[in-house]
């Protein structure tokens, strides 16, 4: 499918090394976006999540995309939605955008590169994509840190085995974790990937395991409290049900 439409929006994936997945749109369903926010979307990609944002009520989204086919289709996906005066789009490696931006922002979300020191396949997108080689997650870190306001948080998904791990990198560089979601398609499945909310100031952490689906094709009541105002299949439900 080279284009997934949304309620509001739709994402053209032809290019793109990676294609909308459940988990990153209930990610991007769940980012702790507060009306007005400035957002920066790292790794856009097709740039789902900055429109998924923009639905949400931030004031202004930047989204900055390494790969030159990504750019692209985020481009076209920007320019097709009803947010375009609110999304700036930046073709550039994030670290090279941190030495040189001028602002700083309430939220960076991003569903980074997932795997590190992986067979790769041959797609060289995909491996971009998908592969830590180009950002490795003390990078991201301190791109964070760089461009985030005092109170600002810091939200990204990752392999629930990752978690600890980076939860850890990131204490020691003064970031705390608020809020873990862990994601498991189905009840009797183990959690695949984690939702992390990060900030300056320490918290208690809240922990909690979010099963997607009930039954095949059927999502859980939590999930789909989330997926509501995004997916098709809930506005299609909305009409067929009686007055």
């Amino acid at each position: 499918m080279s284009t997934f439409h949304f309620q509001q929006f739709s994402v053209l994936q032809k290019r793109s090394g990676m294609k909308i997945c459940t988990d990153a749109v209930l990610f991007g369903a769940m980012a702790p976006v507060k009306q007005g926010d400035r957002v920066l979307d790292i790794g856009a990609g097709t740039g789902v999540l900055t429109l998924m944002a923009a639905q949400l009520g931030a004031a202004k989204v930047t989204a900055v995309e390494l790969t030159q086919e990504a750019y692209q289709e985020a481009d076209i996906n920007f320019n097709n939605s009803p947010w375009a005066e609110r999304l700036e789009l930046v073709h550039q490696d994030i670290q090279g955008f941190a030495l040189t931006a001028n602002r700083q922002y309430d939220l960076v979300i991003s569903n980074p590169p997932f795997f590190k020191n992986h067979l790769k396949a041959a797609d060289t997108l995909r491996n971009t994509a998908r592969h830590t080689d180009q950002l490795p997650f003390a990078d991201l870190i301190s791109v964070a840190g760089s461009l985030l306001v005092p109170q600002g948080l810091f939200y990204l998904l990752l392999p629930a085995h990752a978690a600890a791990k980076f939860s850890a990198q990131a204490l020691a560089s003064g970031f705390y974790l608020l809020n873990q979601t862990d994601f498991r398609g189905y009840a009797h499945n183990e959690a695949k990937v984690s939702a992390l909310t990060f900030s300056r100031t320490a918290a208690g952490l809240q922990a909690r395991l979010l099963t997607i689906y009930e039954a095949h094709n059927v999502y859980s009541s939590n999930s789909a409290a989330y997926l509501a105002d995004f997916l098709l299949r809930f506005a299609r439900d909305q009409l067929k049900r009686p007055s």
